[in-house]
């Protein structure tokens, strides 16, 4: 082969041979990913320290996707407030991201327990590779609630819970 190509490129081949043109596929996204990826919503970040602010930070070794996500919780109902992101990763990992801070905002946290990545993952329409954003979401969304529960019950005094959990807390004071 390297015999060929020098010998082509002195020119004392006699014959031609064809050269195929390459046909590049371009990767598509939908355009739900594209969308949050080109206009992500809420994203920042909230004081970590604030007992109503539960901070989920996860990743994924295998490809590199660090996800912090933040919800704001409301003292009185319950309810979430707020959510905010920083995403270090693909565009599906930060449209993941992006979606779950849409879909907590409202809800109690019982609520958003019920949020699955299967569903974010149709929501974006993400192909199979980049499943592991949408686990990466519901697993932020599931470690921040686990946090704020975390601050309510060193508030209220129960050590039982707080030596139980102390990695979780440790892992999202990062």
């Amino acid at each position: 082969m390297l015999r060929l190509a020098s010998k082509r490129l002195l020119g004392l081949t006699s014959r031609e041979i064809p050269s195929r043109p390459v046909q590049i596929l371009p990767r598509l996204y939908h355009e739900n990913v594209i969308d949050h990826y080109n206009n992500p919503r809420n994203v920042g970040s909230f004081d970590k320290n604030d007992p109503n602010v539960g901070t989920g930070l996860v990743g994924a070794p295998a490809c590199g996707d660090v996800m912090k996500l933040q919800i704001k919780i409301d003292e009185e109902s319950g309810k979430i407030v707020d959510a905010c992101f920083k995403t270090f990763g693909c565009g599906s990992a930060i449209a993941s991201s992006s979606v779950a801070t849409e879909w907590v905002k409202g809800k109690n946290m019982d609520e958003v327990l019920t949020i699955k990545n299967t569903e974010i993952a149709k929501h974006l329409s993400l192909p199979p590779v980049k499943l592991h954003c949408s686990m990466l979401a519901e697993d932020a969304i599931k470690a921040a609630v686990k946090d704020v529960e975390l601050k309510r019950a060193k508030l209220k005094g129960n050590s039982s819970a707080d030596a139980a959990n102390a990695p979780i807390e440790k892992a999202a004071d990062a």
